[in-house]
């Protein structure tokens, strides 16, 4: 089953290739990865996706808290979140595909970074499933290069109860 684990990790040297490392010396796989600081630039957000029953998934995490720059993980696949990929998609165009690649971009809310005689370099960003159907469309028209980003994630809050959200009216006077 797959996991997408949030690491906040100090922005030091090493720090990366060791996460990696603890991965790959253990025989885990990284289906994704993406690293960047926070508003606190001695800080960094990991986001991983790998795979894995519950058990392996509970190894990762113990493994993962005993490496020294990792601040805090957590599987935020067991809760509710909200995920983003960016693919840039470079696709060949002949004059009557053109419109045909425009028309696709327009649907998925896409937009054209680039463009020559001959190509489009398309960014589309959303879930998995968005950014996997728009180079499903563009593949026919022939995609010359595909670079994604790996996704990202984020816990979303709690929604409190409606009682809690409601406050009395004012009387009109």
């Amino acid at each position: 089953m797959e996991h997408i684990l949030s690491l906040t990790l100090e922005n030091k040297f090493g720090a990366l290739s060791r996460v990696a490392g603890l991965f790959s010396g253990r025989g885990f796989n990284i289906e994704s990865l993406s690293v960047a600081p926070t508003l606190d630039p001695s800080v960094s957000m990991m986001t991983i996706v790998t795979n894995g029953d519950e058990r392996i998934i509970e190894q990762i995490m113990k493994q993962l808290n005993k490496v020294i720059d990792i601040i805090k993980v957590v599987d935020i696949s067991e809760c509710d979140f909200v995920e983003r990929e960016t693919a840039l998609i470079k696709v060949h165009t002949r004059p009557e595909d053109r419109a045909e690649a425009l028309r696709i971009a327009d649907i998925f809310r896409a937009n054209v970074v680039d463009s020559s005689p001959t190509s489009y370099t398309i960014e589309v960003t959303g879930d998995v499933r968005k950014v996997q159907a728009i180079i499903n469309l563009l593949q026919p028209l022939g995609i010359k290069e595909l670079v994604r980003t790996g996704r990202i994630a984020m816990g979303r809050e709690p929604i409190r109860p409606a009682q809690a959200q409601s406050r009395p009216l004012a009387k009109a006077n």
